[in-house]
This record gives structure tokens, sequence and C-alpha cells, in this order.
């Protein structure tokens, strides 16, 4: 067996070479043991310099982010999309991202529709991979009945080209749009 469902504390254990009793004994479950190795991942994030503007600093916290997430996808998918709250996730990522909304002038409320937006966002962005070509995208839309998709058979070389675009460039895209939104919003309350 293999994927999600081969994952267990003996298969753990062997890999370790250790007991999966003592894996069972520290992690008390399998979701134990994947908020283990997802806190410690979160160690290995940067802290962000206190020098760039919000916007400069947000993109950096959140592209640290994305990069981990996917670097590390198949984690994200055994989680479930439980969210990250371990220790090192909370004090490297959670508490400076809201203190940095609250200090750029936003609300509490703002603060936290901010940064759940952005880390949805960057949680999309970093378990969506193309899994395929442009070249196969055109096939696929052209067996399309155009009577039934008009928009995709008629934007066939748009949507196809599109695929060619790497992933990180996309998600930077996005998450420039939602700074540069959460800016406009912040800066009309004042």
């Amino acid at each position: 067996m293999e994927g999600p469902d081969a994952l267990s504390f003996r298969r753990v254990g062997a890999v370790l070479g250790t007991s999966h009793t003592t894996i069972h004994r520290h992690c008390g479950s399998l979701e134990g043991l994947l908020d283990l190795c997802a806190d410690h991942l979160a160690a290995g994030l940067p802290g962000t310099d206190s020098t760039p503007s919000w916007a400069e600093s947000t993109e950096q916290r959140f592209t640290a982010l994305y990069e981990l997430w996917s670097a590390h996808s198949a984690l994200i998918t055994l989680r479930h999309g439980r969210p990250w709250v371990g220790p090192h996730m909370l004090r490297r990522f959670v508490e400076p991202a809201l203190q940095s909304n609250l200090a750029a002038g936003m609300t509490p409320a703002q603060m936290i529709q901010t940064f759940r937006q952005m880390y949805l966002f960057t949680l999309g962005c970093s378990l969506t991979h193309s899994a395929y070509s442009s070249r196969q995208a055109r096939t696929l839309i052209a067996a399309l009945d155009p009577s039934e998709f008009p928009v995709l058979s008629a934007h066939t070389d748009i949507i196809a080209g599109s695929i060619a675009i790497a992933e990180r460039d996309v998600f930077r895209t996005g998450l420039r749009n939602l700074i540069a939104a959460a800016e406009r919003i912040s800066s009309q309350q004042h």
C-alpha cells in the first residue's frame, strides 16, 4: 500500500530505526506526528527584517511560507487542511504577521481578515501544481463541444498559454494584488 493510507507508526518507526510504540507515546496519534513535522518545518521560516515596508515584509513572509509548503505539499495533504498552529509557526509567522498588520494601521478585524485571505491564498497556491502542459491543455479543450463550453473554446490559446507561466509567478502576482488591496482598504480608513 502506498499514498496517505500507508502512513503508520510501524512504517515511520521502521524508517527511523526505532520502535513504533516509542513514536506513538511521543506523538499520541498520527495527527500529533504530523503536527510535530509541520512545526519542525515552521522552525525554519525566516524572520523578516523590520526595515522594509509593510508590503515588502508581508510579501517576504508569505513567499517564504509558500516555498515551504510547496516543497512539502504532501504534508499539507496529509494534514487535511488543519491549520499549522504549533509554537514555531505561531512564533515565527503568525504573531509577527499580525503585529505587522496592526503596525500598518489596520483595525483588529482588518488584521485578521487580511491575514486569513493571504494565508488561505498561499495554502491553495502551494497545493496547486500544473498537472499538464500547454499542449495537453489545447488537446483537452479541443475535445470539448464549443456550444457547451464557448468561453474555453474561444480562448484556448490564452488558457493554454497561461499554463506555461510558473506557479511561483502566478502566486507572487496574486499575493501582490492582495497586498495592494489591503493597503487601499487600510488607507481609506485614515
